[in-house]
C-alpha cells in the first residue's frame, strides 16, 4: 500500500491508502522523491482550474527513481533517478507529431487531468521518463519541468542575442525565465514585481534591471531601449491588466509571452489595426514538453541555471495541506517543494 495526498475539493486534502499500482507492459513505476508545488496546482487547489476532474492526486514537478519496470521497457533500469514529461499524448495525431501535446484531442496531464505525483508512488508510460546522473540531487531535478516549461516559452517568443526582455512577475517561474533569458544572451533585462525582494532576487541572478513600481515601468522600460520599447515581454502572473501593461510595453514589431495562466472568462482588449500595422505579435505556451524537457535537465545538469533561490522551502507530505494553507502568507519564499522519500 501507499499513501496518496487527495484534494477531494478545494482547499481540503485527505489522505488516502491506496494499492501501490501495478506498471502495465510499456509503462514505469515510480517511487517519487521530491514534488515541486506549482502555480498552476495552487489554481487546483483554491478551485479556480481543474476543479471538475476532482478528487483527484495533484502535482506533476517531480523526481524520483524507478522502482518497477513493465515487461516491454528497454533503455531505463531500476533505480535510476528519473524526472517526467507531465503530458501524455496519443502520439500518433498531427500535434503529437509536432511537438503540440497540449492540442491532442487525447491528451492527458499528470496532476490535471489523472492523478499525480503527491503520493509515494505513481505509473506512468516509459516514453515519458527520462534517466538523470546519479549524482544530481532530487531537489534540483524536481525543477526539469518547470524549467522546460520557461524553455518553450522562449522558444515560442524566438528570444535571441541583444533582445530585450521584460519579465512581469517574478516568483519561482518568472525567476526562471529571467536566469533563462540572461542565459540565452538576452539584454537588457527587466524584472517586475510587486514585491520588492523578489524584484531583488531577480537582479542577484540575472536581471539587469529591477522595477517595483508599476507606475515607473514602462518609463524605465523606454529609457532602456532607446524609446523604442521591448523585444518581448513575458507575462507571469495571469492578471488581464498586466497583459494589458504588456502589449503597451512591446516596441513596433514586438512579442508578448503569454504565459501567466487567467480565468477562463479573462478577455484581453486588442487594437487590431496597430498589431496589423506594428506587425506585433502574442505567443502563447504553458507546458514544457518533448525535447523542451530533455533541454531543460541538460541545463540544470551543466549548472546553466543556478537552483539556489529556488532552494529550500520543503514540507514533507504529511504536511502537505499547511504547504499549500499557508503558500499566500510565504511571500518570501520563491519555490517550495513536498518531501516524499529522500532516496
Amino acid at each position: 500500500m501507499m499513501r496518496a495526498a487527495v484534494l477531494v475539493e478545494p482547499n481540503q486534502f485527505r489522505f488516502e491508502d491506496r494499492p501501490v499500482p501495478v506498471p502495465q507492459p510499456n509503462e514505469v513505476l515510480i517511487r517519487l522523491a521530491r514534488v515541486g508545488v506549482c502555480g498552476t496546482d495552487l489554481h487546483i487547489f483554491k478551485g479556480n482550474y481543474a476543479r471538475d476532474n476532482l478528487p483527484m492526486v495533484i502535482g506533476h514537478e517531480l523526481s524520483g527513481t524507478i522502482a518497477v519496470l513493465g515487461k516491454d521497457v528497454r533503455g531505463l533500469r531500476v533505480d535510476d533517478k528519473v524526472v517526467v514529461d507531465m503530458n501524455i499524448g496519443c502520439g500518433l495525431c498531427f500535434w503529437c507529431r509536432r511537438n503540440e501535446v497540449l492540442n491532442c484531442p487525447e491528451r492527458a496531464q499528470l496532476g490535471i487531468t489523472v492523478d499525480g505525483a503527491f503520493a509515494e508512488y505513481i505509473v506512468v508510460p516509459a516514453r515519458l521518463v527520462i534517466p538523470a546522473p546519479k549524482q544530481m540531487p532530487f531537489d534540483v531535478l524536481a525543477l526539469t519541468e518547470p524549467l522546460a516549461c520557461v524553455i518553450r516559452a522562449a522558444r515560442k517568443a524566438k528570444i535571441g542575442f541583444g533582445q530585450s526582455v521584460v519579465v512581469l512577475g517574478v516568483g519561482p517561474i518568472g525567476h526562471l525565465h529571467v536566469q533563462l533569458v540572461r542565459a540565452i544572451g538576452a539584454a537588457p533585462i527587466v524584472a517586475y514585481d510587486l514585491n520588492e525582494s523578489r524584484v531583488s532576487c531577480a537582479c542577484q541572478f540575472g536581471a539587469d534591471i529591477g522595477v517595483s513600481d508599476l507606475q515607473e515601468l514602462q518609463s524605465v522600460v523606454l529609457e532602456v531601449t532607446a524609446g523604442r520599447g521591448a523585444d518581448v515581454v513575458v507575462e507571469c502572473v495571469g492578471l488581464p491588466q498586466l497583459y494589458q501593461t504588456a502589449m503597451q510595453l512591446i516596441r513596433k514589431g514586438g512579442h508578448l509571452a503569454a504565459f501567466g495562466l487567467t480565468e477562463a472568462e479573462a478577455l484581453l482588449p486588442l487594437n487590431i489595426l496597430r498589431t496589423i500595422l506594428e506587425e506585433n505579435s502574442i505567443k502563447g505556451s504553458v507546458a514544457g514538453m518533448g525535447q523542451d524537457m530533455h533541454d531543460a535537465l541538460t541545463l540544470l545538469v551543466h549548472e546553466r541555471i543556478n537552483p539556489e533561490p529556488l532552494m529550500g522551502t520543503d514540507f514533507p507530505l504529511g504536511e502537505i495541506q499547511s504547504a499549500f494553507d499557508s503558500h499566500e502568507r510565504r511571500i518570501d519564499d520563491l519555490k517550495t517543494q513536498i518531501v516524499i522519500n529522500n532516496g
